[in-house]
């Protein structure tokens, strides 16, 4: 009963490690036409090359999205490599640990900045694109949002806002034909946390710790579920991760 991804034209942010990256695998190997971002253009690199490898269709931009530069970069790159997106995940994210003390001005603005304002300008640019046509807005939040982690004050503002924006979105773009979903993981093993890779698959093969192909699996899910049906929030956690 799943939609068919064949041919759809996706867009990743935060696409050249961890869930993006794993994303964009994934749905390149469904068939979709995939663009991604990140900061590193080596990491851009290496992750193109790497889906290239198994046959999918891949491009990218090496941008900041902490910026409306930044931004404005990415749409103009995806607008002449993709064309009007189908699907948008919206993943770019930085991690963020100790008292808010401890932390400059600067940092914390960054934290806002590519957490929770790259999503609002993404999803902007992505309405403008989407309208009259339909498409599908996913926004990677966390389980930070529930639990409110502690020193980490400044991280679970940027994903409560984001819940709180998907959820309000979704009332303004569902009558145009656009969907909003919002994914709330728990522990991911990706380099946002402290935990060396050894430490990751350990915790990884106790069940408690998500991989990020765990959470591009999820991804996938919710995108290729009939038109009639949304899937408002998915929250996945390890088995045994207690919230």
């Amino acid at each position: 009963m799943n939609v068919e991804l064949t041919g759809k034209r996706v867009l990743i942010t935060g696409g050249t490690t961890g869930v993006g990256a794993a994303t964009a695998a994934l749905l390149a190997g469904e068939g979709c036409r995939v663009f991604i971002c990140g900061r590193d253009p080596k990491r851009l690199a290496a992750t193109i090359s790497s889906v290239q490898a198994d046959g999918g269709e891949i491009g990218g931009v090496a941008t900041d999205l902490a910026t409306i530069e930044g931004i404005q970069k990415l749409f103009s790159a995806a607008d002449e490599w993709l064309g009007a997106p189908d699907i948008v995940v919206l993943n770019a994210g930085l991690g963020q640990n100790g008292e808010l003390t401890d932390l400059t001005h600067e940092q914390c603005r960054e934290v806002i900045n590519v957490n929770l304002l790259s999503y609002i300008s993404c999803a902007l640019e992505s309405i403008n694109r989407m309208r009259g046509a339909g498409g599908h807005i996913v926004m990677i939040g966390s389980m930070s949002a529930e639990v409110f982690d502690e020193k980490a004050a400044v991280y679970v503002a940027s994903k409560c806002g984001v819940r709180g924006f998907a959820y309000s979105l979704r009332k303004d773009v569902n009558p145009i034909g656009i969907s909003v979903s919002l994914i709330e993981p728990g522990s991911i093993g990706t380099d946002m946390v402290d935990e060396t890779l050894e430490q990751q698959r350990e915790m990884q093969d106790q069940m408690r710790m998500l991989s990020a192909d765990d959470i591009a699996r999820s991804i996938a899910f919710v995108v290729s579920q009939p038109k009639r049906c949304d899937v408002i929030k998915m929250q996945v956690r390890p088995h045994l991760q207690i919230v």
